[in-house]
């Protein structure tokens, strides 16, 4: 009997997130949506991440209503989506009641898996999200943020899944955000967690190193279940795997994938105009299907190495680019060595940026940094050094509990500041994700119902 691996289609969140910054509107999904949906795939991520952001101050559209569109178009295929933890969507932790909530709207409307991960690998910051997950009858998949450090071993990755069995997870992922995991530490990973834990795996990585198809054909050989791919016109670069690559190459050697290679085929010439589109309106950054090497040497995401080029560019300053390349890690060490994920990456990139430009290390530290280095994002994978503690905060007190224990209940809070606009609880929580935006969306969403013109303008871009 053939052994089965199954694949997560990423084309709808992390393939367009990576590629187009989530540029990609409802009405780009839904021709093609039941073609997705009996292709045979394990599971379709569309929500989460940057969809909700970008949906609101991009597209116009509500992020639920998005799902339940969704939703009603697919039958087979399970809809999968990205949560930060107690973060949910943001850059920040928030109270318990208002994640517990999140989380049950999310399965209410339409969400079968929910991937939860944190930034610092804290399972203290996934508690709260793994049981409200469980309470609504969702499957709650809990990832392993990883990355490379002496910390960061295979026994310290092993751990993490045996303590993310006991406190609930249905099945457990390698998150693999920087596309750093090389085909042998693939291979051994894998194996090891799957003798230690009784619970399907999923690998994730990014093409961004150019190694990532090795990945995966390592990861599945030491028995990964599934696997995360996008259909070809919005893969490689910093995006995952091509899906109709991997699908071939898989069954070409004895796996059965379930997948349909002739539907496959369909969905990628569907979506092979759409990519046209965004590159010629200039979203489509032909720098972003680029192989960067350096991903290995730096330990940096390819999406933040864009990024950090980007503001020195815009400052005339790109012939130091090396120089805060070289930075990164260093700040990395001094801090931890937290995994370079959202929000750790842009705080990390970020104060490296500073120290190239100010001259001086930590002479400018960004407010997130402080509040990290106090403790208030979790607890860092390694002690931070006194000497750094006390460059960045002083003589301050770290917290050592769990953050959320520090914030009061907040939902109704939000329900008081937005009530003028919110019609449902959905309303309520997109306000409390990106109180700004959602204020906008919401009030022009009131002025339309009432008749007034409304005038859409794009005055800034978001980068997750």
């Amino acid at each position: 009997m053939k052994k089965k691996i199954r694949f997560m289609e990423t084309v709808l969140r992390d393939g367009q997130q990576s590629l187009i910054a989530t540029r990609m509107p409802l009405s780009d999904m839904l021709p093609i949506i039941k073609t997705m949906d009996e292709a045979g795939y394990h599971s379709i991520e569309m929500w989460g991440g940057a969809t909700f952001d970008s949906c609101i101050r991009y597209l116009n559209e509500d992020p639920w209503e998005r799902l339940r569109t969704i939703r009603k178009e697919v039958k087979n295929a399970k809809l999968q989506m990205l949560l930060r933890g107690q973060n949910l969507l943001g850059y920040k932790h928030y109270s318990d009641d208002v994640v517990s909530a999140f989380v049950e709207k999310s399965i209410e409307n339409g969400i079968d898996i929910v991937r939860i991960f944190d930034a610092l690998n804290d399972t203290r910051n996934l508690t709260t999200a793994i049981e409200a997950v469980k309470n609504a009858g969702g499957h709650c998949q809990a990832a392993i943020s990883y990355t490379t450090s002496a910390f960061h071993t295979i026994d310290y990755f092993v751990g993490l899944a045996k303590e993310y069995t006991q406190i609930g997870a249905d099945s457990i992922c390698v998150k693999d955000m920087a596309g750093v995991l090389t085909p042998d530490a693939a291979y051994e990973l894998v194996s090891r967690i799957k003798a230690a834990v009784d619970l399907p795996l999923e690998v994730h990585t990014h093409a961004t190193s150019g190694i990532s198809e090795m990945t995966y054909l390592k990861a599945v050989e030491a028995g990964a279940d599934i696997i995360d791919t996008a259909i070809s016109p919005f893969a490689g670069g910093t995006s995952q795997p091509a899906t109709e690559a991997m699908a071939i190459a898989l069954e070409g050697l004895g796996y059965d994938t379930g997948l349909d290679l002739t539907q496959l085929a369909e969905i990628a010439d569907y979506f092979a105009p759409i990519r046209d589109r965004f590159r010629e309106e200039g979203i489509l950054n032909p720098k972003v299907k680029d192989v960067e090497p350096k991903t290995l040497i730096y330990q940096v995401p390819g999406g933040m190495l864009s990024n950090l080029l980007s503001q020195l560019t815009e400052q005339g300053l790109q012939a130091r680019y090396d120089e805060v390349l070289a930075e990164v890690p260093k700040v990395r060490a001094d801090l931890g060595y937290p995994p370079l994920v959202t929000p750790l990456s842009q705080m990390v990139g970020t104060q490296a940026l500073m120290n190239v430009l100010a001259g001086e290390r930590y002479k400018m530290v960004p407010n997130e940094v402080k509040d990290y280095v106090r403790g208030l994002y979790g607890k860092s994978p390694v002690p931070i050094a006194a000497d750094i503690k006390e460059k960045i905060i002083g003589k301050e007190a770290l917290v050592t509990v769990r953050p959320a224990d520090l914030i009061p209940p907040q939902l109704p809070i939000f329900e008081a500041e937005i009530s003028k606009y919110a019609k449902t609880p959905e309303d309520v929580l997109l306000y409390a994700a990106f109180p700004q935006q959602a204020m906008d969306f919401l009030g022009k969403r009131e002025d339309r119902f009432y008749g007034i013109p409304v005038q859409i303008v794009d005055v800034s871009i978001a980068i997750d």
